[in-house]
Parts: C-alpha cells; structure tokens; sequence
C-alpha cells in the first residue's frame, strides 16, 4: 500500500512539474496581440518579448506579413525604432534595438504599433527574430507545432466601409424623423396665447373706459 501511494505521490509530482514547465515555456514565446481581428480594420498590436535566457535581448525584427500595412509605433524609452520599407515606401520589415542594456532576464518588454488589416479574411503570421547580447538569433517563425512557433492572427469578415455609411445614414435619418415628431408634439401640446392676449386688450379696453367716464363727471 505504501509502495502504491509512493508511486502515486511521485507520478502526480511529475506531471504538476511538468505542466509548469510546458507553461513556462509556453509562456516565454513571443507573441502578437490581438490574436484576432477584422478585415480592413485598422488595429493596434502589441508584441511581447520575453527573454528565455540568462543573457539580456537587445533587438527584435519583425516582418510585416503579405497584405499588412505598417502605419505607426509607439516609442519605447531606451529603444530605437528603424524600418525597411520597398521602393514604394511600404515596411517591409521593422526593428527595434535597444540603446542600454536591453531586456534583462527574467523580465519582458511591450512594443506597440498600428496596422491595416488586409481586406480578406485570412490568417497572418508575425514572423520575428529575437537577437540575444551574446550574439545568439531566436527565430519565431516555424508553425504550432515548431519549438519556435510564429504568432498567428486571425482576419475575420468585418462589416464594410459601404455598410458603415448605410448604417450612419439610416441612424441620422431616424433621428432627424424624431426631432420633428418631438417638435410637432411640442407644437401640439403648448396652450394658445390668444386667449391671454384678448384678455389684457379687454382689460386695458376697461381700464380707458373707466377713466373715461371719471374724467367726463
């Protein structure tokens, strides 16, 4: 029994360690958020980089996938920003190198920038290149099933840009048919004037006439 227990107690610890170690791992891939968007749509990515050695990470490439347009970035304190664009001035690829020390172990960076999604649902991979101070490369650009996989993000259908304008044209017209049922309602329900402007003509009327009458005794 105690044999069977010691089994068990040793299996169990295993798998727990091994289970914390795969999230480890798993944990430490550079990755691109939001792993899903929509078509055309202009999104704001953020890469996480973290540092699975015990030297720091100095740069990191990464290439612009087929159909994304690079637009902007957010700076980083410490980090300098390059891009490689074609002869048309679109990014190939883009780079960013730390000016200090970089990232040190156990720690990990945030690089933000904005894209355009391309127009058909699609799949886009974001391969990039982790280059380490002791002249190493870590490439993430192999599949799921890779030790250094590329981060994957799903281009779903979105509405169109035509449906957008539709869509605002029906709301502005809905609301202009409400301000006119409320302004005709408002017409409506307010009480005459006339009434009360008969009245102060008839009082003012009597009020000559008494005059009148005391002047003429």
């Amino acid at each position: 029994m105690k044999k069977s227990v010691k089994k068990f107690s040793s299996i169990f610890l295993t798998t727990i360690l091994g289970v914390f170690v795969f999230s480890s791992v798993a944990s430490a891939h550079v990755t691109v958020m939001p792993k899903s968007s929509t078509t055309g749509a202009w999104e704001t990515y953020i890469v996480k980089v973290p540092v699975e050695k015990e030297v720091p990470t100095t740069k990191l490439t990464i290439k612009a996938p087929a159909g994304v347009e690079i637009m902007s970035y957010q700076p980083v304190p410490g980090w300098k920003y390059t891009a490689d664009k074609d002869t048309s001035g679109r990014v190939k690829s883009f780079t960013f190198e730390a000016s200090n020390e970089g990232i040190l172990p156990g720690q990990f960076q945030q690089f933000t920038f904005v894209a355009k999604n391309p127009e058909k649902a699609t799949e886009i991979a974001w391969n990039a290149y982790q280059y380490y101070k002791d002249g190493s490369i870590v490439e993430w650009t192999g599949d799921d099933s890779a030790k250094t996989p590329h981060s994957i993000t799903e281009i779903v259908a979105g509405a169109s840009t035509d449906d957008h304008h539709d869509d605002q044209a029906k709301t502005e017209n809905t609301q202009k048919q409400q301000t006119k049922t409320e302004n005709a309602k408002t017409t409506d329900t307010q009480p005459s004037k006339l009434p009360l402007i008969l009245s102060i003509l008839s009082l003012l009327l009597s009020l000559a006439a008494l005059t009148f009458s005391f002047r003429k005794r």
